[in-house]
């Protein structure tokens, strides 16, 4: 089955709240600020690229300048260029090595950059910090879960929750774990309630179509995956999981449009290269069917479908 994506940390960027005229200084803690403040009010207008040059010529001024730093480092994620947001993580762990913000969203870039015993251990140093926070062991069990530790994944999710009982991201993410581990009745409980706290919570409506589409549900998984899109226009996996419905639902073209827009969002998704291959089998062109499904089996064989439309392709 297609992996729902994981909820993203917060998109925070830090203001500087004002209490001096702008004109009225021209010191370089002035200077720098007045870079922050533009980059800020760039990021607003959605031009990443205009931030990102106002924030670096805060970090002229003064290159330990926290603030620029990791505004910077969020929108470098954003923009999935996650080499260059670990940088300014880092750099601002460096001066302030007890920075639980960059400390998490270092893990959480770490994380989906692939380097999960990097962003685990980023998660054991938060705990240590700060053990009295759920997001401490909300990473953990992100990371335990890209490392497929399910179990252990779990225990870290209920953590978070003995400390954010109400907390709707968490229980997303533990009804996730159970889905892998197909107790359904247990993630369809995590979602009702997670449901009830944040309706509108996109990714709630993401692992329903899942399940439905694994209980061969293949209507209801298209209107739930719809409504998730509706919620989240910028999620790859939702167009992604939407691709696979349809061609299951033998609208093959409409199928294919949604994998290959989920994968120029996310190239390295290798779900979408299974859909693929999934897509070429369905159309009879067995060359291309095994290309995609052996490269998905060399590297992840436990993938749901994977070895089904292997052995099929093989068969044409």
């Amino acid at each position: 089955m297609t992996k729902k994506r994981l909820i993203p940390h917060n998109f925070i960027i830090i203001f500087l709240i004002w209490n001096i005229s702008l004109l009225s200084c021209d010191s370089p803690d002035t200077k720098k600020e007045r870079y922050l403040l533009k980059g800020n009010e760039k990021l607003k207008e959605n031009d990443t690229k205009s931030a990102i040059d106002f924030y670096g010529e805060a970090l002229k001024i003064d290159p330990d300048f926290r603030d620029a730093l990791f505004n910077r480092g969020l929108v470098m994620y954003q923009l999935n260029r996650y080499e260059n947001a670990i940088v300014d993580y880092s750099s601002i762990l460096k001066t302030y090595p007890t920075d639980t913000m960059a400390l998490f969203e270092r893990g959480v870039t770490y994380m989906d950059n692939g380097e999960f015993y990097k962003a685990l251990e980023d998660s054991k140093s938060l705990i240590s910090i700060k053990s009295e926070s759920w997001r401490s062991y909300f990473l953990e069990g992100l990371v335990l879960e890209q490392l497929k530790n399910y179990q252990e994944s779990l225990n870290s999710f209920e953590k978070a929750l003995s400390l954010s009982p109400d907390n709707p991201e968490v229980l997303v993410n533990q009804a996730t774990i159970f889905y892998y581990l197909k107790d359904f009745e247990k993630a369809l409980m995590a979602l009702d309630k997670a449901e009830k706290l944040e309706p509108t919570e996109a990714n709630i409506y993401n692992l329903r179509s899942m399940i439905a589409f694994d209980n061969g549900e293949f209507n209801d998984a298209m209107t739930l995956i719809n409504k998730a899109i509706s919620l989240n226009s910028n999620q790859a996996y939702f167009y992604n999981n939407r691709g696979l419905y349809q061609l299951y639902r033998n609208e093959l073209e409409k199928g294919l449009e949604d994998i290959n827009y989920s994968l120029k969002q996310n190239p390295r998704n290798l779900f979408a290269f299974r859909n693929k291959g999934i897509y070429h089998y369905l159309n009879n062109e067995k060359d291309l069917a095994l290309r995609y499904l052996t490269e998905v089996n060399e590297k992840d064989p436990e993938m749901d479908l994977v070895k089904e439309y292997l052995e099929k392709a093989n068969n044409l």
